[in-house]
């Protein structure tokens, strides 16, 4: 079997569970546990995304100038800066520590 095939079987199964969504009845959608579980799952997945852009290169854990953005970025929102800022001081933190060895 080709690549075609397994990218066009991929697009049919994600198009196939979007339907499945327009489904879900919407009294089980309005349910709170529904609404705290979401929450949590996208608080988890997050985590799990920046822990692992932060502290991974290929198969092993590193630790680099991406951990001291982490930090700086961290206390920017600590600070109650806006997103923005908070971006920018990640990126100039990786930068600073890139650039001093």
């Amino acid at each position: 079997m080709s690549l075609w095939f397994w990218v066009l079987a991929a697009c049919a199964a994600v198009y196939a569970t979007k339907l499945l969504g327009y489904l879900v009845p919407q009294s089980w959608l309005v349910h709170p546990a529904v609404g705290r579980v979401s929450a949590m799952l996208t608080i988890g997945l997050l985590a799990a995304l920046v822990a692992m852009n932060t502290f991974s290169a290929e198969a092993s854990v590193i630790i680099d100038a991406r951990l001291g953005a982490l930090l700086a970025a961290a206390l920017a929102l600590l600070l109650r800066a806006p997103f923005i800022v908070v971006v920018l001081v990640g990126a100039g933190a990786a930068a600073g520590i890139r650039a001093l060895g």
